[in-house]
């Protein structure tokens, strides 16, 4: 059989002279950044839509009659209209402007769970969870007297899903699972687990927060129940996010805060609560960082999914094919099906000190944990590096990084 090779439509040369952060030094070496699973950089149609606000339009929203107010809520609401297209929602109304995944998980672990977990209901979450996908769980099982329950992780870093299906009992009355290993870099089969979790009738959060940067997401065709996204992740503004939820969700729970913009009207006896999305956004909101998310899924947009995911996998596989070549290292999270994070270890060399003497030479990678420490734990390992991989990243710095670890093992190997 004869190999298609892809034509790769992505011109990264063009792309690196709209993030002016990279043409930066560091510690006199030209910035190498890898740490895009922590923090993406950012674009200048992304920079300029933000200081346009400031400088423009600045005024809040829904709350005036007068130019720049209108201004200011017709660019809010048209990011609104972006962030559902970017996820395929069937209505803005299933939008919910957040501060980012960890804001929006404890949402609906607020909200859902006082509307629907009772004392001896079961979460499922999964072993390669975040802990922001963690921490929520935890503190509303404590409060409901429910339990947690774990799906585990083999040695690739793939789900159990056999396992996944033994825990769905009658007693489960919700999943939530990562869609994309901040850690491993593992796609999960997300779709499977949501038709087999509504097929036992238990809805599902996605957490997006990895995925939304490298993966086209369609909620309707998963069929998520709940899908939450970080715009920093994605090449937006820091403190800025969506939660998606279903209509019929969003209707049914509780506000998670009170205040201002939430409300419909409001006496000392009686507060009747505002129409969906506005029910779920109490206060005034991040203005300049929705609109700043707006331009950055207009950038991923034009760029295109699958070309933006095509030559990321080019720079996954080259960077696993050429690491692998290094005596000592090992690669931790091996699944069939990756996006482009790595994390790996080198025999006899602390996490931190790869990551320390990396940074002198310019490059960025992220050390430790990775806010999964049960994962890390399950391979126990004191931390791993982690080089993560966004659009703008090239096979010359991926060279770099190699002869980087090289030095590293010279000096302490």
């Amino acid at each position: 059989m004869q190999n298609v090779v892809k034509q790769i439509n992505i011109d990264v040369n063009k792309i690196r002279n709209e993030f002016p952060i990279l043409s930066q030094k560091v510690n006199g070496k030209p910035l190498i950044y890898f740490d895009n699973a922590a923090t993406s950089q950012k674009p200048l149609s992304v920079l300029d839509g933000i200081r346009e606000y400031y400088t423009t339009i600045n005024s809040n929203v829904h709350r005036g009659i007068h130019t720049l107010s209108e201004k200011a809520t017709s660019e809010f609401e048209t990011a609104r209209e972006k962030a559902r297209k970017f996820l395929n929602a069937i209505s803005t109304e299933e939008i919910i402007f957040t501060k980012g995944v960890t804001d929006g998980i404890n949402l609906v672990a607020f909200s859902f769970g006082e509307k629907f977990i009772k004392s001896g209901d079961e979460i499922i979450i999964s072993a390669m969870e975040h802990h922001s996908n963690i921490v929520p769980w935890q503190m509303l099982c404590e409060r409901k007297n429910a339990s947690l329950k774990i799906i585990p992780v083999n040695e690739k870093g793939e789900l159990k899903i056999d396992e996944f299906k033994n825990l769905l009992t009658e007693k489960v009355k919700l999943v939530a699972i990562t869609h994309v290993s901040n850690s491993l870099g593992t796609i999960n089969p997300i779709k499977e687990i949501i038709e087999f979790a509504h097929s036992n009738n238990v809805p599902v959060l996605i957490d997006g927060a990895q995925a939304a940067p490298h993966i086209k997401i369609d909620v309707q065709e998963l069929d998520a129940d709940f899908y939450v996204i970080s715009s920093h992740k994605f090449y937006g503004p820091t403190g800025s996010g969506v939660l998606y939820g279903k209509e019929k969700f969003l209707d049914a729970i509780p506000p998670y805060q009170g205040g201002g913009e939430m409300i419909k009207t409001v006496t000392f006896s009686k507060t009747v609560y505002n129409d969906l999305p506005y029910k779920f956004e109490a206060g005034t909101p991040n203005i300049a960082g929705a609109i700043g998310m707006g331009y950055a899924m207009d950038f991923i947009t034009n760029l295109g999914h699958e070309n933006i995911s095509d030559y990321e996998n080019e720079l996954l596989n080259y960077a696993t094919e050429q690491l692998l070549q290094i005596e000592g290292l090992r690669i931790i999270g091996t699944a069939k099906h990756k996006a482009s994070v790595i994390s790996f270890i080198i025999d006899g060399i602390h996490p931190y000190d790869i990551g320390s003497i990396l940074d002198q030479l310019g490059i960025a990678v992220r050390t430790g944990f990775h806010c999964t420490q049960p994962l890390i734990d399950f391979y126990g390992l004191p931390g791993t590096v982690r080089a993560s991989f966004a659009v703008y990243n090239t096979m010359e710095e991926i060279n770099f990084l190699i002869e980087g670890l090289h030095k590293v093992k010279k000096m302490l190997g």
